[in-house]
């Protein structure tokens, strides 16, 4: 468009138009895409904002459905407010974290799930033992930032009765799956007496990677199940913990047996000298204090 000076009024009313078409009087606001910038490439921090566009919420796993059916000790089985089967010695405030597992061959087992995120831990009980023998250290772990596991095994508290008490190594699978399902990448494998002989054989035969072995007490064998293939093959910082009084001095040589054969490089042998078996060893033991502190910090030391 060529513009004349001698024509002042054609001038003003081209300005006008002008300004209405351009906007130059009002700077219009710049959209959140168009103002974003990649902060590595970014020179001048102070000057420039950047929006953060908010994460998308995280949306939790459904939790698994109460069953009906009888619990091993009934007279030590109360229901949560959600209707899972729970060992009484829960306490009421941990209750609502009761769930019920389904193992491969059909036994309904009572757990409990502990804390949150992406590193799973497996805290498998004794036999003759509960639940609660290693609830202390689950909810402390579970504090600590850990996905926490406590099955209670088939024939024991609020879990299923059955026959077949050969095939306790499905219990420590399906508690390990459950870990899994809850969104755990790597787990850590803790058991005592026959508890931990399972905890290695189903750790070794589940898919996650197995960031380290806590063993109170465990025999190689543990009725028809033998965990020696199977720790052979976990390379992970391993600690194994026994007393020599312990049944007579028998389990002293199974830990030893399990000591022995473990694969992993970095293993260490514990003996406590209180003369107690399993969980007892921290529960009832002169240093026992000193010895749950030691088992935590094995699990936090070799998980981060």
């Amino acid at each position: 468009m060529n513009i004349s000076l001698k024509e002042p009024r054609m001038v003003f009313v081209v300005l006008i138009l002008l300004v209405t078409i351009t906007g130059c009087t009002t700077k219009m606001p710049v959209s959140s895409s168009e103002n974003q910038s990649n902060p590595l490439q970014s020179t001048d921090p102070v000057t420039e904002i950047v929006t953060e566009t908010p994460l998308p919420e995280v949306t939790n796993t459904p939790s698994n459905p109460p069953v009906e059916y009888t619990p091993s000790w009934p007279d030590r089985t109360v229901k949560s407010s959600k209707g899972h089967l729970v060992n009484s010695c829960v306490p009421d405030e941990l209750r609502d974290k009761a769930t019920t597992l389904t193992t491969s061959d059909g036994v309904y087992l009572s757990a409990l799930v502990l804390g949150s995120g992406n590193k799973g831990v497996l805290l498998a009980h004794e036999q003759g033992y509960n639940i609660c023998s290693f609830l202390d250290m689950g909810t402390e772990l579970a504090d600590s930032g850990y996905l926490v596991i406590i099955p209670e095994y088939r024939n024991h508290g609020a879990s299923q009765t059955e026959e077949d008490n050969q095939s306790i190594d499905r219990d420590a699978e399906a508690a390990l799956g459950e870990l899994k399902r809850l969104g755990a990448q790597k787990v850590f494998l803790a058991g005592a007496s026959c508890g931990g002989s399972t905890a290695i054989i189903a750790g070794v035969s589940q898919e996650l990677p197995i960031e380290g072995l806590i063993i109170l007490s465990s025999p190689a064998q543990c009725g028809s199940l033998d965990a020696i293939p199977s720790v052979k093959e976990i390379k992970a910082p391993s600690l194994f913990v026994f007393s020599p009084g312990d049944y007579g001095g028998s389990i002293e040589k199974e830990v030893r047996k399990l000591y022995q054969a473990s694969g992993a490089t970095d293993k260490e042998l514990i003996v406590d000298e209180s003369g107690y078996h399993g969980t007892d060893m921290y529960h009832k033991g002169e240093q026992g204090d000193k010895l749950k502190s030691l088992l935590i910090d094995f699990v936090k030391e070799n998980f981060n």
